[in-house]
């Protein structure tokens, strides 16, 4: 069981690391050192006393990654309140159900979100407050006056007393220019009690309130710390200084725990993409910054690849070097050096989570040797289950499991493969207000249950095949795992990406084509159908009877995706 309070994390970081930049907004350089951000979470633990706020209130947050999200975050969970990030992605009627299923009581907004809500449709909400300023947006008349059930307290909200001019006047009153390192004391709140309730966006379409404590966020922060490098203990994967771009959303699991809370709490600048984080954008960033670590999803490095390796990789005379003993040494070397340099060329590694990796994208990066490892987790376990640094990373897995995380591995079938379970520190405490989910996300005796398939060698390394509620039947009840199909489809000319699925008891590949590769090949409609019907049976070549592509379905438009950039199938499965 973790021994450090997710609360006092913040507390002893601002204190240690005072004079240190923490945040950056990486487009307009807006710069917060860790004193800066401490006063600003003073301020707005002052504007939820205005509001009437109360331990463990919920306070929901969207916007895009900034340093004020940060901040707004921060100030929440510090004053011993429940935070609700939102997924930008999520439609105005899917943020106005999350903000009145969670009971929220205040709202943080960018304003490009704020445009497109509705008040009418925000259930208890007192206040909005906006992400550029923390100005109020709106005062929500319906939900005042606030009655204080243990003093009976009655709190009016008129605008002036919850501006920020109003709050500097109160933060002037109580520290009367006497704000230092020893001026912050938060109320403790046990690990154990609800931090967070963050509303999954899965690829099965159920959004749920998954109920994260305390102890689950810590224990995902501190691993960040202290998870070693190689086996030294002397190397940690974050240090005091240590710079991160941040572009994986904020209000998701894996970015919030490590992007930000990890680097955070242990002193950490943090740059945030404020931009849509495009190839050209991030390739930027990362070359400007120098990032000492890089966290990503497969989908940007497999772009990255295919934008910048591939193309070089496949024209003669460098695809026939390729092939030859040792001089391939080289030209892999040299290879690695422009892929580490376009990282910025400062990192300890890329770790790479939130779906499965290509298959030979992870095979020709390993073979350049390019230090990245792929860990696993998910929402609700806040998110880290497994994780293996480079250099210990067993290929095609996804690293070993934590410390404090058990795994086992049920209803096994003959192949040695069943349902991934885990239990730990990290384990989410149930869905908010669906007990019935809850009960169905649990084994009868305590075990989480990832809804994965896979299995873990002797030394504790996860394998996964795929997602139980994806794996297909061949004719003759033989299991098949379409990510591994598409896996192979994605290699191919032509494809940028794939989904395969069951129709009838035919095997079905729906393809969107890398629209860039058609035209330069200058093919036509027909011509891409043809293509593709060409990939369907080279790709066939390497699959057993069972699994062959009977048909393949041409998709123009590119598949929805949820924020992790894994495909929504269940919008193409129906």
């Amino acid at each position: 069981m973790i021994k450090e309070n997710f609360v006092r994390l913040f507390e002893d970081s601002f204190r240690r690391y005072w004079d240190l930049e923490a945040f950056t907004d990486y487009e307009t350089k807006f710069t917060l050192t860790y004193g800066q951000v401490a006063e600003q979470v003073e301020k707005l633990h002052l504007l939820f006393e205005q509001c009437g706020i109360q331990k463990n209130d919920r306070i929901a947050l969207i916007g895009k990654n900034c340093t004020r999200w940060a901040v707004a975050y921060i100030a929440t969970v510090t004053y011993g309140a429940v935070i609700v990030p939102i997924l930008q992605d999520f439609r105005p009627e899917n943020v106005h159900h999350i903000i009145k299923h969670s009971d929220s009581k205040l709202l943080f907004s960018g304003d490009y979100y704020w445009d497109h809500l509705d008040e009418n449709e925000l259930g208890q909400v007192r206040a909005v407050f906006s992400l550029t300023d923390f100005r109020p947006l709106t005062v929500i008349e319906s939900a005042l006056p606030i009655i204080d059930e243990e003093s009976g307290t009655r709190f009016e909200l008129p605008r002036e007393i919850i501006s920020p001019e109003a709050i500097q006047k109160l933060f002037d009153a109580k520290f009367q220019g006497m704000f230092f390192p020893d001026s912050i004391r938060y109320d403790y709140k046990d690990n154990e009690e609800l931090a967070s309730i963050n509303y999954t966006s899965g690829t099965t379409g159920f959004s749920k309130g998954v109920m994260t404590t305390g102890r689950a966020l810590a224990s995902n922060a501190i691993f960040g710390h202290h998870a070693y490098a190689a086996g030294n203990p002397s190397h940690k994967l974050l240090f005091p200084g240590d710079r991160m771009v941040t572009f994986l959303p904020l209000a998701h699991a894996y970015g919030c725990a490590f992007d930000f809370l990890g680097n955070s709490t242990i002193g950490g600048h943090t740059y945030f993409i404020t931009k849509t984080p495009t190839p050209k954008v991030l390739l930027a960033a990362f070359s400007e910054i120098k990032p000492t670590l890089i966290l990503s999803v497969p989908l940007i490095i497999e772009k990255i690849y295919r934008k910048q390796i591939q193309p070089m990789i496949a024209k003669p005379p460098m695809n026939w070097v390729l092939k030859v003993p040792y001089i391939d040494d080289v030209l892999l070397s040299q290879i690695r050096k422009k892929l580490v340099g376009v990282f910025g060329g400062s990192f300890e590694q890329v770790i790479i989570g939130g779906a499965a990796m290509n298959v030979e994208v992870e095979k020709f990066l390993r073979k350049l040797k390019f230090p990245f490892t792929i860990g696993y987790g998910m929402t609700e376990t806040a998110p880290l289950i497994s994780y293996s640094h480079w250099s210990k990373f067993v290929p095609t897995s996804c690293g070993q499991i934590l410390d404090n995380m058990e795994v086992r591995i049920d209803d096994v079938n003959s192949e040695g493969v069943g349902e991934i379970v885990v239990r730990g520190d990290n384990v989410m405490l149930g869905y908010y207000k669906n007990e019935e989910a809850t009960k169905g996300s649990f084994t009868d005796d305590g075990w989480l249950r990832t809804g994965d398939l896979g299995y873990v060698d002797k030394d504790g390394n996860i394998f996964i095949k795929g997602r139980c509620k994806t794996m297909l039947l061949g004719p003759s009840g033989q299991n098949i795992y379409p990510e591994e199909i598409e896996d192979k489809l994605n290699n191919m000319p032509f494809v940028m990406e794939s989904i395969v699925v069951q129709r009838e008891n035919r095997i079905v590949a729906l393809i969107h084509p890398d629209i860039d590769a058609c035209d330069a090949a200058g093919l036509d409609s027909a011509g891409v159908a043809r293509e593709l019907d060409n990939v369907r049976k080279e790709v066939n070549k390497n699959l057993a009877a069972y699994e062959q592509i009977n048909e393949v379905e041409v998709h123009i438009q590119e598949f929805e995706k949820t924020p992790k950039k894994s495909i929504k199938r269940y919008l193409y499965t129906k």
